[in-house]
């Protein structure tokens, strides 16, 4: 690291879910990158654009097999069907690094974070940065709703004890040390953003903007992003639990006045009075005991699910490299 800046084997990431209206202008943009880190010794000729093809239902993986066909440094994997944007960037990365990349970096393949960041990326790696994390210098791209959401959502993972970076993203650089300990961690229930904090390698941060999309719609929707945040939540602590426990005492202790106002108002011949106290002591306990249940059931649910030990992904096919 940092003795021959040419010599550094350095392996873009490009995850595609059903992107076949971006790709031919991204890969534009990539390839003008990689010629001039080539031009300028920051890499090896043998460093490669690596498109992840999360099982699309379009023309994504013929155009990733034209491109490899038309441009040496370009080349694909495809996975046997959709696992998520988490797995198949974990499955770039860990690609990379069984072809001998000293370093990964992972990127959305519609480019709306600034590859043109890469180079101080490269030169974070080249100070002894094992981990390089991509921060956004604005929101500003995004809706009021998205932006007070993302916000509220990195202040609580801190508070459960996560060591999630604000602001960052999935544009991050990670040396082949970094990959391989990350590969280590077995869990299914991938949470990229919060596992890699947790190697503790030397780290290092670039700030880079974001721009609109140029072509097609943005694949990760409200639901998809809403499965991220649970998959953070769940992975990295047990304090939701704690917080059922917490509630349950509380409860317990409302109960224990409700009784004795139920008692009082007995002695006192107005127990009738009491009725809508009563239903809403009903719906209240009830309500909190249904809340219980599901986080708790969450809980359970993936502890299960990990307890199997299945695979994360199979490649379907790959371009070769010839």
């Amino acid at each position: 690291m940092g003795e021959n800046e040419g010599s550094t084997k350095l392996y873009v990431v490009l995850p595609c879910y059903n992107e076949e209206a971006i790709l031919e202008i991204s890969a534009k943009k990539a390839l003008a990158l990689y010629d001039r880190l080539i031009k300028d010794g920051l890499v090896s000729d043998e460093s490669r654009l690596l498109f992840v093809d999360d099982g699309s239902k379009d023309r994504t993986w013929e155009i990733i097999e034209d491109l490899h066909k038309r441009h040496k440094c370009i080349c694909g994997i495809k996975l046997s069907r959709n696992r998520g944007h988490q797995i198949a960037i974990f499955a770039g990365m860990t690609y990379g690094a069984e072809q001998g990349a000293d370093c990964v970096i992972t990127i959305d393949a519609d480019l709306q974070q600034d590859i043109n960041a890469i180079p101080k990326f490269l030169e974070k790696y080249r100070e002894g940065c094992d981990i390089v994390y991509g921060v956004r210098n604005s929101r500003d791209t995004d809706s009021f709703f998205k932006k007070t959401t993302a916000t509220l959502y990195y202040k609580f993972m801190r508070s459960l004890g996560c060591e999630l970076i604000e602001q960052s993203a999935d544009y991050r650089l990670l040396s082949r040390k970094a990959v391989e300990a990350l590969d280590s961690y077995k869990e299914s229930n991938l949470f990229i953003r919060g596992l890699v904090p947790e190697l503790g390698f030397k780290t290092g941060i670039v700030y880079f903007d974001v721009s609109n999309r140029e072509a097609g719609e943005s694949k990760y929707t409200l639901k998809k992003m809403a499965t991220l945040a649970l998959n953070g939540i769940t992975s990295f602590s047990i304090r939701p639990i704690r917080i059922v426990t917490l509630m349950g005492f509380v409860v317990f202790l409302i109960s224990l006045v409700m009784m004795i106002q139920t008692v009082i108002d007995h002695i006192n011949g107005a127990a009738v009075r009491g009725y809508p106290t009563l239903m809403i002591s009903i719906w209240f306990l009830g309500g909190v005991q249904l809340l219980s249940l599901g986080i708790i059931g969450e809980y359970v649910g993936r502890t299960y699910m990990e307890s199997k030990n299945r695979p994360r992904y199979f490649i379907d096919k790959e371009t070769g490299d010839e």
